[in-house]
């Protein structure tokens, strides 16, 4: 996790792009909390810096932009190539067992797409919510036994198999074997409609 100083400049940083992009499409306070279903209080101690959102607040917070959540947290936005390293991951999902949700690297939009990697403890799961109209999801098990639920349909995925589904369907992972599950995902995010 990180470290009280990391936190305040990830804290500086989404401050700034949530209240740049918001500026940018001339949203209210309102416009960004209908859009996002996140409340005006949360999204104000956001902009301001005093807020440290959980991965479903800034997920939804990125749906209603049509960005990345990793692009949320950026300090700058660079064009080009851009290498990423381990050091630029960010855990932001851990389970009650040491499961993480860890994304590792996004494109900017209009194509924008997140890549994850997410290790399952047994008995963990999340998920369960449905994103923004038009997400799509990719999913790959790298090892261990995945229970994929989309829609309230379960299919159980085992090392070596994947799965693409609309991730604005109500949807959750689950690690229902008994060793740790690891897959890798990508969350491909349409376009934001002013």
């Amino acid at each position: 996790m990180a470290d009280a100083a990391e936190q305040a400049g990830i804290s500086s940083a989404l401050a700034r792009t949530v209240a740049a992009l918001r500026a940018e499409r001339g949203w209210s306070l309102d416009a960004l909390a209908g859009r996002s279903g996140v409340s005006k209080g949360v999204l104000v101690a956001v902009e301001q810096g005093r807020s440290n959102p959980n991965l479903a607040t800034l997920a939804r917070i990125g749906d209603a932009f049509g960005v990345p959540v990793n692009r949320l947290l950026e300090v700058t936005d660079e064009s080009g190539v851009k290498i990423s390293s381990r050091d630029d991951a960010r855990v932001l999902w851990t389970g009650h067992a040491g499961g993480t949700g860890t994304i590792i690297a996004a494109t900017t939009p209009p194509w924008a797409a997140e890549l994850w990697r997410w290790q399952l403890e047994p008995g963990e799961r999340f998920g369960g919510e449905s994103h923004a109209p038009g997400l799509r999801e990719l999913t790959f098990v790298e090892s261990g036994e995945l229970t994929l639920t989309v829609a309230g349909q379960i299919y159980r995925l085992g090392p070596g198999e994947g799965a693409r589904f609309p991730g604005d369907l109500p949807h959750g992972y689950a690690n229902d074997g008994s060793e740790r599950a690891v897959l890798t995902m990508v969350c491909v995010i349409p376009p934001a409609v002013s």
